[in-house]
């Protein structure tokens, strides 16, 4: 699968992007899929990932909770990150990645479970 993320920018504190992963080669229909970012000097930080291992259930790090939410929509092979409130300290590239092995819940927030990457895309939050 070759995954696509586009949608980054800049944006002023407080401001909304949406962020876009499209697949190709392949459906999305994988098991997990999430949403990483990585700032300069930084780690890798897992944002948000969808978990379909014993159901459907989305899963966000402490730092986005009910300012993103993750979304797929499966006729356009594609899947959203939504975020809003945005601060200056969300500026990352950010990542979409996919796995085909389920794992247990929150695990589809670590970086090291996922072997497909897309190339990623510059969000920048102004101040």
């Amino acid at each position: 699968v070759q995954l696509q993320a586009s949608g980054g920018g800049l944006v002023q504190s407080g401001g909304s992007l949406r962020l876009s992963c499209a697949a190709s080669g392949s459906s999305l229909d994988y098991p997990l899929i999430a949403w990483f970012r990585q700032a300069p000097g930084k780690e890798r930080e897992g944002v948000s990932c969808i978990n379909r291992s014993g159901g459907s259930i989305s899963y966000y790090s402490d730092s986005v909770r009910a300012r993103f939410t993750i979304s797929r929509d499966k006729a356009k092979n594609t899947v959203y990150l939504q975020m809003n409130s945005l601060k200056p300290e969300d500026t990352a590239v950010y990542f979409c990645a996919v796995r085909a092995v389920r794992v247990p819940g929150r695990t589809c927030l670590n970086s090291a479970v996922y072997a497909y990457w897309g190339q990623g895309t510059q969000v920048t939050v102004s101040s």
